[in-house]
């Protein structure tokens, strides 16, 4: 079973990709912001993140520089997630960022992130 961290300060979203995830049979785990998700990280290893740019406490690009700094996660795949866009990820970790998406999303373009199938309708 795979595991994902959702890394988002709003619980409603993260609260509703969870529920998602685990109906396909993900394991889910969650925080509110990048200094709290390190320290999860260190508990159960993540098999991908899903990571906000916008947080406090520590923003998704403190938290990716952080990560990519570890030579024991820096392989973890990372999607990055903003309202804003992809500009609000910095040019110098664009490259290191396994996909993007654009707040609000639907679940397919969730999936196709995840490297899921979407089925046709």
């Amino acid at each position: 079973m795979r595991t994902i961290l959702i890394v988002d300060d709003e619980f409603g979203l993260a609260e509703a990709v969870g529920e998602v995830l685990m109906q396909i049979g993900y394991t889910v785990t969650s925080a509110i912001n990048g200094k709290l998700a390190l320290a999860s990280i260190e508990q159960t290893r993540p098999d991908v993140i899903l990571l906000d740019v916008m947080m406090p406490i520590m923003s998704g690009p403190e938290m990716l520089r952080a990560l990519k700094a570890h030579d024991e996660y820096r392989d973890i795949p990372v999607v990055m997630m903003s309202a804003a866009g992809r500009d609000s990820i910095p040019e110098d970790l664009r490259p290191s960022i396994a996909g993007f998406l654009h707040k609000p999303f639907v679940v397919d373009e969730l999936m196709a992130a995840l490297g899921h199938p979407v089925e046709q309708r």
